[in-house]
């Protein structure tokens, strides 16, 4: 029986707008007010996807979010930390170093703020996410030493596509690799997933994978979708979602998360 929706953002829940749809909206409160768990699940902070949280109304006191993509799991009401898993300063210097010798750029995430790192080539991160986080310049040697939770590449694809086919062993042994949308590549802790942030919510809640419907689009969400019970591939996500899913709906551009959630429920 499925007891919690689990959503990722971009290209799914979210239009090309960056909009959750009236028709989205009301089919999620629906749902929630029926009793079953609604959890954005993200590679934001909290405080960039609040609106969105606000928006669906998921304020009470069960209501939970996923960031970081499964680095943060965290209660909406009144934002505790259920959990969290990251990465040093000195975690980074591999990523550092490789995108100082390659002319790469490269954000470093805290559990707030992304902070741009202007010892290398200028990023893109903050024109693509298009989202309200605060961004701090700083060279890589003034980061304080504290808890980080992501590394972000962003850049062209053709540049990603062949920084990430070159990267060497030392690189790719070190970091969970994974593209949250075709301009950024995240750099994440070992074996993190949304996945693992779910796994500890659902046990938090009394509940399992079988209780699990989730929906995504992208490489940061394959974990979620195949361990879910009823796994939904958008229709604009990639082939390899789509053949791990055990369901595709539409496009994000046309309501596509509220058209399965009727056709499940019989809404």
């Amino acid at each position: 029986m499925i007891k919690m929706i689990a959503l990722d953002l971009d290209n799914t829940l979210l239009n090309s707008a960056k909009e959750i749809s009236d028709e989205n909206v009301s089919t999620l409160q629906k749902l929630h007010k029926k009793g079953i768990a609604v959890v954005l699940c993200t590679g934001r902070p909290i405080n960039a996807v609040w609106p969105y949280v606000k928006q669906l109304g998921l304020t009470e006191e069960n209501d939970y979010t996923i960031t970081f993509n499964g680095g943060m799991v965290i209660r909406n009401h009144d934002q505790k930390v259920l959990n969290q898993k990251g990465l040093t300063l000195d975690d980074f210097s591999l990523i550092h170093q490789y995108a100082l010798d390659n002319d790469l750029p490269l954000d470093i995430l805290d559990f707030e703020k992304v902070y741009e790192l202007t010892d290398l080539v200028k990023s893109t991160y903050k024109e693509v996410l298009n989202s309200p986080l605060e961004f701090v310049p700083k060279d890589f040697k003034e980061l304080e030493d504290k808890p980080y939770s992501k590394a972000i590449m962003s850049e062209q694809i053709a540049t990603l596509d062949n920084a990430r086919a070159n990267f060497p062993a030392e690189i790719t042994d070190h970091y969970k690799i994974v593209r949250s949308q075709p301009k950024i590549m995240e750099f994440l802790p070992l074996n993190m997933s949304k996945a693992y942030g779910l796994n500890i919510l659902l046990k938090h809640l009394e509940m399992d994978f079988s209780n699990l419907m989730a929906f995504g689009d992208a490489e940061n969400d394959y974990e979620m979708i195949e361990a879910a019970n009823v796994g939904v591939a958008m229709g604009n996500a990639s082939d390899e979602i789509k053949a791990i899913a055990t369901d595709v709906t539409i496009d994000h551009d046309d309501d596509g998360v509220a058209v399965f959630l009727h056709k499940y429920f019989n809404e």
